[in-house]
């Protein structure tokens, strides 16, 4: 069928990475990594791997398997994309940046401040909330 015929061929990709599934490796699986390298850390990744015979990382994967899917969607993302999720504690933001004063780029995803109109980084218009 063509695109003319009313349908459309808009394909939509999912960039994110899931928390319950994250979770999940971690509790099931996470003795030797694999959540780490589902969430794209996979130097921290070989060192559960190579340390799996001492079951520490089992310990500590059962530990934030927990807190993973203890966490909000929106939070988990969050601390995913600053690199922060294994991190334990309040939100710290060296450059500055926070939910207080900034806010994501519906486009390219990047922060930019409450009060701005248009994004720094795409150029596009932004619209106040």
């Amino acid at each position: 069928m063509s695109a003319e015929a009313g349908y459309s061929t808009t394909i939509t990709i999912n960039k994110g990475h899931s928390r319950t599934t994250a979770g999940l490796c971690a509790l099931f699986l996470g003795g030797i990594g694999l959540h780490k390298f589902y969430l794209g850390k996979p130097i921290q990744g070989l060192f559960y791997v190579f340390f799996c015979w001492t079951f520490i990382p089992a310990f500590i994967a059962l530990f934030e398997g927990i807190r993973y899917l203890m966490m909000s969607d929106a939070e988990f993302q969050s601390r995913l994309e600053q690199d922060k999720l294994d991190h334990i504690g309040g939100t710290f933001s060296v450059s500055g940046i926070t939910p207080d004063t900034h806010v994501k780029c519906p486009d390219c995803r990047g922060f930019v401040p409450k009060e701005a109109k248009v994004c720094q980084h795409c150029n596009c218009k932004l619209v106040p909330q």
